[in-house]
């Protein structure tokens, strides 16, 4: 499988490269970046942090502003942030539009309603393709990862690290939105991507899947107070009675005063980092 190197930085002793290659899950070109951190230089793998990105996003916006190169060079991290959709010539969009539909927002899901089935299998893309293509192009040790991410990306390390809770060492998230089934954006896009189909709805629904009976150890979610979508679109309050109920290991933080904005993720990135890397060791 080959790879395009589109650029690359040193940063913090590390380097920052951002990748495109041919996706057969999409079938179009993504873009991806990934932070190898100074020990890539002496040889042997490193553990594996994938950060899945929210609405409007692609790779670039926690690239540039998530402030997560410090971290990962002082705990050995290769950080790892797919795009959020597929992307180019004849990708169908939101006929309206709109920022939470189609481009950069796929939901990280496998679309099974036209025109989106063709292309949308980011649920593919992130769990199967781009983790082979890292594996075999970067020094990542596929035995220690973890994930986590932002808002729809939240969404995304969430139900793929609880449909798949062997695989991730640690599981994270920023401001996630924990159940789509149940509010506006993830209505919409599930709605959209899927079709009436509840069923296939709950896979991809944090809350519905631990009510099903999907478990992993422990979670680490922080959200801010000021967030504009905390009522609305996030409701941590289902994910935390579910947890509870499951008896799965919650640590929630309720950051007084933070917002949506990657000014509250880059705030918090290193702790999270610190968390994973403990459980990555």
């Amino acid at each position: 499988m080959s790879v395009e190197i589109v650029s690359e930085n040193k940063a913090h002793g590390g380097r920052q490269l951002v990748v495109k290659h041919q996706s057969s899950a999409t079938g179009t070109d993504m873009t991806f970046s990934i932070f190898l951190p100074p020990k890539a230089e002496s040889g042997g793998k490193l553990p594996v942090v994938w950060y899945l990105s929210g609405l409007t996003c692609t790779h670039a916006n926690v690239t540039e502003k998530g402030e997560y190169r410090a971290a990962c060079a002082e705990h050995g991290l290769i950080f790892v942030a797919p795009d959020t959709s597929p992307r180019g010539e004849g990708v169908p969009d939101d006929p309206a539009g709109a920022y939470d539909f189609g481009l950069g927002a796929g939901f990280y899901v496998d679309a099974t309603q036209k025109p989106f089935a063709k292309n949308y299998r980011m649920w593919t893309y992130v769990t199967e393709e781009l983790p082979a293509l890292v594996a075999v192009e970067f020094p990542a040790d596929m035995d220690r990862q973890g994930i986590t991410g932002h808002s729809m990306g939240g969404h995304g390390a969430l139900t793929v690290a609880l449909r798949d809770p062997k695989r991730f060492r640690s599981v994270s998230a920023f401001a996630p939105i924990v159940a789509p089934s149940q509010v506006p954006w993830g209505q919409k896009a599930l709605g959209g991507y899927f079709g009436e189909d509840r069923t296939a709805w709950r896979k991809h629904d944090a809350v519905a899947l631990i009510e099903d009976g999907a478990r992993v150890g422990e979670l680490l979610v922080d959200v801010g107070t000021a967030d504009n979508f905390l009522e609305t679109e996030l409701k941590p309050e289902l994910l935390q009675k579910a947890c509870a109920d499951a008896g799965i290991g919650l640590q929630i933080n309720l950051r007084e005063g933070y917002d949506h904005s990657y000014y509250f993720i880059s705030t918090f990135m290193a702790d999270h980092l610190r968390w994973h890397a403990e459980r990555l060791r």
